[in-house]
């Protein structure tokens, strides 16, 4: 097993790679937003970035998971599965784009923002359109393993959004709509760079195949509507409730959970086609159990590092005198810890979610989403005008922590699986001894809690034989 997981370790680290560069890029427009925006502004983004993130699961209508699971045999494309699921998702896309297009002056005064920004409603249903139309392509790299032509486009892509964004932003002085324009120009670039992909695997539609990605896929939505109703929801119901401002300061924090983010991003990009290509293996649940200890052991570690040094790092003189976020928006430090909490728990919900997916369950899985999305519509509406943004904060760590129960209670029913729990203790134990004392240490004080942390972990007999010498036998060789 742990030959096999140094394999995944590989695959992320390819993934990561691409998603750490990517976010990282995509994360410096942050900074550039908070000093070239005001909160107001950067209110209005946020919770139209929200909506766009809603649609975006629904353009896909689920048929890039179910393309992964159902639309390749014996590792190779069927190329009737992707024709079939990329033309309906196209053909869906491009008229739900034209009719939000029509309506964009009254769909903008239904979601709060002034008549002005209608513009900003027609650029995000086109950015809708290209998203959907590269989720296929997108898919097809994952499942064929092609993570270096995967993490090249989507850089590409990525850093033209950031280079566009600095133009019509900071030069041209376009404001939102430049924001907006830098994203739909990257998106239709990126999406011409996977033409070759998509030539390459069109031939002629199967309406068995769709019918049956169909039927796996759709089901998805649900649940990927109440996971977006997890991560974004908080932004517009906190614009109504305090106002654009509090909901860009408040959104603008809580991307500095970005470490964690990271994180998460890149392994779930290698452990879905990992773990279902192993559907039909008889360990398939001792896999899941023991990356799930591993994922906690690395997730934790990272949640201390940026709980221990992201205030310091923010309010820091560092670009020419000024702070990457402007002071402005320093009111919403104090969500950062709670949120990278809440992406801690994201991460185990994915792992935990094997299961049910190796089993095809997706209505336990729309299930286990929508638990955590009523968890957070309710928190919100309870918390935020008594917290305002600890409150938005509390109720996104209670959500994923409720998904993450939801998906372990709902597997045991049809694949139980014999989790860690015992070092999954140790790690929860030994983490919260750290994270304890941080706040009242200086800074070398806290980089020597950090450095601790993998030092509790070996002597408290976290590590088991089998990976003792394993870690001896990675030494031997690295210092050969």
């Amino acid at each position: 097993m742990l030959r096999e997981l140094r394999g995944l370790a590989r695959e992320t680290a390819v993934y990561g790679l691409s998603t750490v560069l990517g976010r990282m890029l995509s994360f410096l427009l942050t900074p550039l937003y908070s000093h070239l925006l005001e909160p107001t502004d950067n209110g209005a983004m946020q919770a139209l970035y929200a909506y766009i993130a809603f649609l975006t699961v629904m353009y896909g209508l689920g048929l890039d998971t179910a393309y992964l699971r159902l639309g390749r045999r014996d590792g190779k494309a069927d190329e009737s599965a992707f024709s079939s699921a990329f033309l309906m998702v196209v053909g869906t896309a491009l008229t739900t784009s034209v009719l939000i297009h029509l309506a964009a002056a009254p769909l903008a005064r239904a979601v709060g923002l002034p008549a002005e920004m209608a513009v900003l409603v027609r650029y995000g249903a086109w950015i809708l359109a290209a998203d959907a139309a590269m989720l296929l392509p997108y898919a097809e790299l994952r499942g064929s393993h092609r993570a270096g032509a995967y993490a090249g486009i989507k850089l590409v892509g990525i850093a033209m959004n950031l280079v566009l964004a600095y133009v019509f932003v900071r030069v041209l002085h376009l404001g939102l709509r430049g924001v907006f324009l830098a994203n739909l120009v990257a998106s239709l670039s990126s999406l011409a760079m996977l033409a070759p992909v998509i030539l390459a695997r069109l031939s002629a539609p199967g309406r068995a195949r769709l019918k049956e990605m169909l039927s796996f896929g759709v089901p998805l939505i649900i649940a990927g509507v109440g996971s977006m109703v997890v991560q974004v929801a908080d932004r517009p119901i906190l614009a109504r409730a305090a106002g654009l401002a509090a909901a860009g300061v408040y959104g603008t924090c809580y991307k500095l959970g970005i470490g964690m983010m990271l994180l998460v991003g890149m392994f779930d990009q290698a452990w879905k086609p990992f773990i279902l290509e192993r559907a039909d293996r008889p360990d398939a649940g001792a896999i899941v159990a023991r990356v799930l200890t591993y994922f906690g052991a690395l997730g934790a570690w990272a949640l201390l590092a940026i709980v221990f040094f992201i205030e310091p790092l923010v309010t820091a003189p560092l670009f020419a005198g000024r702070s990457l976020i402007h002071p402005s928006f320093w009111s919403g430090l104090p969500v950062v810890p709670i949120v990278t909490l809440a992406y801690l728990f994201n991460g185990l919900y994915f792992v935990m979610l094997a299961p049910l997916m190796l089993d095809k369950r997706t209505g336990a899985v729309s299930a286990a989403t929508w638990a955590g999305a009523l968890v957070n519509i309710l928190l919100n509406g309870l918390l935020i005008p008594r917290l305002g943004m600890m409150g938005a904060a509390w109720a996104t760590l209670a959500a994923y922590a409720a998904m993450a129960a939801a998906v372990w209670a709902l597997g045991r029913a049809s694949r139980p699986v014999a989790y860690e729990w015992r070092r999954l203790a140790i790690l929860a134990a030994w983490t919260a001894a750290l994270w304890w004392p941080a706040s009242n240490v200086g800074l070398p004080a806290r980089f020597l809690l950090l450095a601790a942390y993998p030092v509790g972990l070996l002597v408290s007999g976290f590590l088991g034989p089998d990976e003792l010498a394993e870690l001896r036998s990675w030494i031997r060789r690295t210092t050969a």
